[in-house]
């Protein structure tokens, strides 16, 4: 993630002296929150639907979940870029080209 994108979102905190509200835990919580009223956003719709009617609230809801995940990662002293990294060299044994391509499957049933 931007450096300058990183300290912005913590002046933003900082600046409001939020740190001290800011434990893993409710961060956690905050993270569900706002995935959850991202999914709230494609009840009773399609993709396409949501897509069409709710463009901007759909960047708003991913907007606050990343916001919540560098405020986690820093509280954690978690480097966000590396610890994808990582995740992605996992994902990319668990998941190989040669027998996940084109496939939903789990990476248990390939």
């Amino acid at each position: 993630m931007d450096k300058e994108l990183i300290e912005k979102i913590i002046k933003f905190r900082d600046d409001r002296n939020w740190s001290q509200f800011h434990n893993p835990k409710d961060l956690a919580i905050s993270i569900s929150l706002e995935a959850a009223e991202l999914l709230e956003l494609f009840q009773w719709n399609n993709s396409q639907e949501t897509m069409e009617n709710n463009y901007q609230e759909l960047q708003d809801e991913l907007a606050d979940i990343l916001i919540y995940c560098t405020l986690m990662a820093d509280k954690l002293d978690i480097d966000l870029d590396e610890a994808v990294k990582k995740k992605l060299e996992k994902n990319q044994k668990k998941y190989p080209v040669e027998k996940s391509y084109n496939s939903k499957e789990k990476y248990d049933q390939l």
